[in-house]
């Protein structure tokens, strides 16, 4: 199978992450996958995705010391897999695991999704579990002296055919589920091993292998950031969209510091591999890790996410409670010309970035059409543009251009340069007509 074909444009969908932290439960999943499907399907949003945790039956009981319990209440079966916490997920009781909820998701046309850790539950090492499958105990994969700075449930891999094994058999119970897409967490980068050689390099390759090998697609997801440039030909070889940031919150400066890591990725998406700009935290966000609010952006800021996601080609992954989606917000998720950004045969790049405003290129190179995208830095409102020799597209300088802003629907005319003014933090994205 070939993985770049597992996702031949950007994945869209939701994420519990930033809304539940690790406290989702079954019942909270459908109600999203629901709302999903009645109101966002049809717009591209498909993949439902339970984040970390699932398989803890303690999450979240003391958030006021630890996000995650060390050597909590775990599900794990007897080849040393986490499972899904029955007391979370009652479809999951009787060795069932994701099974029924995958198929629950599935049935609605939408495609499912788990986030994992990089490695092997340190209690199976312990307990010198069997890795199912083949002649060897989880210990002998296990890798103590690799593991997460912020989690402590796993150890890493080690790079042995008992490693492999264990990767295998992990990979061929999420088939047997249904599992469309794993957000692999602990992978993409680390910040405890920057002068010795980090597992989670091979560790990636060993779980392609184990894709490969469990003969179902399976977008893989690679978590956190910031990714590292230098290995930008690795993430691409053997994932199909790895994190470019850090977690990604409604914070302005977070934003505003995208463009520049966007700058520095542009060149690195291709069909089937995708730079990861991070969740959408949009909407009602924050529960729980016990600030629920809604998003902090402005309404402004939440169009020049979207945008600059859309135009960069990242993949959209929703962090809100899709039940409680404000009509407005639901209008920005359902904008078919600026999702249409993130489609096959796109071409895109910055044509230019300084302290104060950013203009960016996304060009369908089977049809032709050219939209710019004009961002406005500032804290106030300003005028931003772009001449038309800029876009590298043999427009004549007097030529009339008839242009849509694709949030408004606005249609204008402009000779020589496309020009907007543009509200502080905000961002007016054009479709050209010659």
């Amino acid at each position: 199978m070939d993985k770049n074909q597992f996702a031949p444009t950007p994945p869209m969908g939701w994420n519990s992450y930033d809304y539940y932290d690790t406290t989702v439960t079954e019942e909270q999943v459908k109600a999203n996958a629901d709302y999903m499907a009645a109101h966002l399907k049809e717009y591209g949003w498909e993949y439902v995705v339970v984040d970390i945790q699932w398989y803890a039956n303690d999450a979240g009981t003391r958030r006021n010391e630890y996000q995650y319990i060390p050597f909590g209440d775990q599900e794990m079966d007897v080849y040393g897999r986490f499972l899904p916490s029955p007391r979370r997920f009652p479809s999951s009781a009787g060795g069932r695991g994701f099974g029924p909820l995958a198929e629950y998701i599935h049935s609605l046309g939408l495609k499912f999704g788990i986030h994992i850790m990089r490695g092997i539950p340190r209690r199976a090492a312990h307990l010198h579990c069997p890795i199912e499958g083949y002649d060897a105990t989880a210990d002998q994969a296990a890798d103590p002296s690799s593991i997460c700075g912020w989690n402590p449930d796993m150890y890493g891999v080690r790079a042995v055919p008992a490693g492999q094994a264990y990767y295998d058999s992990l990979f061929r119970l999420y088939a047997d589920w249904g599992v469309d897409f794993i957000k692999c967490d602990d992978i993409c980068d680390s910040w405890m091993y920057r002068q010795v050689p980090f597992s989670g390099w091979e560790e990636t390759r060993m779980i392609q292998r184990a894709i490969q090998k469990a003969g179902r697609p399976i977008v893989l997801s690679l978590s956190p950031g910031p990714a590292q440039i230098q290995r930008a030909w690795e993430y691409g070889k053997y994932a199909n969209m790895w994190r470019i940031t850090d977690d990604f919150w409604d914070n302005w400066d977070l934003l505003k510091a995208m463009f520049a890591r966007c700058e520095l990725w542009q060149d690195h998406g291709k069909q089937g591999c995708y730079p990861d700009c991070d969740m959408l935290p949009l909407g009602r966000i924050g529960k729980g890790f016990g600030t629920e609010r809604n998003t902090r952006f402005t309404p402004d800021e939440q169009k020049t996410m979207l945008s600059l996601w859309c135009m960069f080609g990242s993949p959209l992954m929703l962090g809100a409670e899709l039940t409680l989606l404000d009509n407005w917000t639901l209008s920005l998720l359902q904008n078919r010309d600026i999702l249409a950004l993130l489609g096959e045969n796109r071409r895109r790049s910055q044509i230019r970035r300084n302290d104060g405003c950013a203009v960016w290129k996304n060009r369908d190179e089977k049809t032709k059409e050219v939209c710019v995208a004009l961002f406005n830095l500032e804290d106030r409102a300003q005028t931003v543009s772009v001449d038309v020799g800029e876009l590298e597209e043999g427009y004549e300088d007097d030529r009339i251009l008839v242009l849509t802003e694709l949030w408004e629907k606005q249609e204008s005319r402009q000779q020589g340069h496309i020009a907007a003014e543009v509200p502080a933090h905000g961002a007016k994205v054009f479709r050209i007509r010659a």
